[in-house]
């Protein structure tokens, strides 16, 4: 077993109906998070490959990915929304990138979308610290040695089902740079993002959005975390100019760091 799709979704009704729709071709794990049922245990065939699917009375995105890796035997790991269709050359197309770049850990791939959103990769480049937050986590594909061997894991403080809405992808590329990991952008495409609900997280440019940026930027660096904040601002202010100004804006993101930094005080 060289892959392995790994699915985080919530109020999981029917797995066949799900990897149909993620037209899934290689092994996979659900990890289904379901406040109105017991913890359970399944397994299924799916053409001919074998699905694990778990269901836990959680929240939290980041949880909920952590459960799949955890349990995932594959070295390669497709980190998955519930909202992909998977093209169906995408193993051979994972399998020939990481041949192209064999000292890889991860490999962040482009998404189709019918309104692409998203940055798009035109060449291949070297991740780092100054272009890793272009990244979310629904385009990786990683080395679960790589990634076990280092104790990375998704923050549990971060996205879906959490205080802070976002950015669990995020402080998981941070870490993994921090510790050395080589990552990948590339310009081919295993999967296309289906438009077809809205936003788990997002739902506009507001005090809680630019709290929770402001203990993003916390989270990832205290000491820089100033920079990081005004740097975001002046990049997207013209996302925010109508809904209120840049000082407000700052003001939030600051209140969203002191609250991370007395979390636990």
């Amino acid at each position: 077993m060289d892959t392995e799709v790994l699915i985080a979704t919530m109020n999981l009704k029917n797995s066949k109906m799900l990897l149909e729709e993620m037209n899934i071709q290689t092994d996979a794990i659900i990890c289904n998070q379901d406040m109105s049922v017991n913890t359970s245990y399944k397994t299924r065939k799916f053409r001919n490959n074998n699905v694990k699917i778990f269901s836990f009375q959680e929240k939290g995105v980041g949880l909920n990915r952590n459960n799949a890796l955890m349990r995932a035997n594959a070295k390669y790991c497709i980190i998955a929304d519930d909202d992909l269709e998977f093209l169906n050359d995408y193993k051979e197309t994972i399998n020939k990138n990481f041949k192209k770049y064999p000292s890889a850990d991860i490999l962040a791939f482009n998404l189709l979308e019918d309104a692409p959103m998203r940055f798009e990769t035109k060449k291949d480049f070297k991740v780092n610290r100054f272009n890793y937050m272009r990244f979310g986590a629904a385009r990786l594909v990683v080395k679960r040695g790589s990634i076990l061997k280092n104790n990375i894991f998704f923050n549990l403080n971060f996205g879906g089902g959490t205080d802070h809405g976002s950015g669990e992808d995020t402080l998981f590329l941070h870490e993994c740079l921090t510790k050395g990991l080589k990552v990948m952008a590339v310009t081919d495409t295993i999967a296309r993002l289906k438009n077809n609900r809205n936003s788990t997280w997002f739902d506009g440019y507001h005090k809680k959005y630019f709290e929770d940026k402001g203990a993003l930027y916390a989270a990832i660096s205290y000491k820089w975390s100033t920079i990081l904040c005004l740097q975001f601002l002046i990049r997207h202010r013209k996302l925010f100019n109508n809904d209120l100004s840049l000082s407000l804006a700052y003001s939030y993101m600051k209140m969203g760091k002191q609250q991370y930094i007395n979390f636990d005080k």
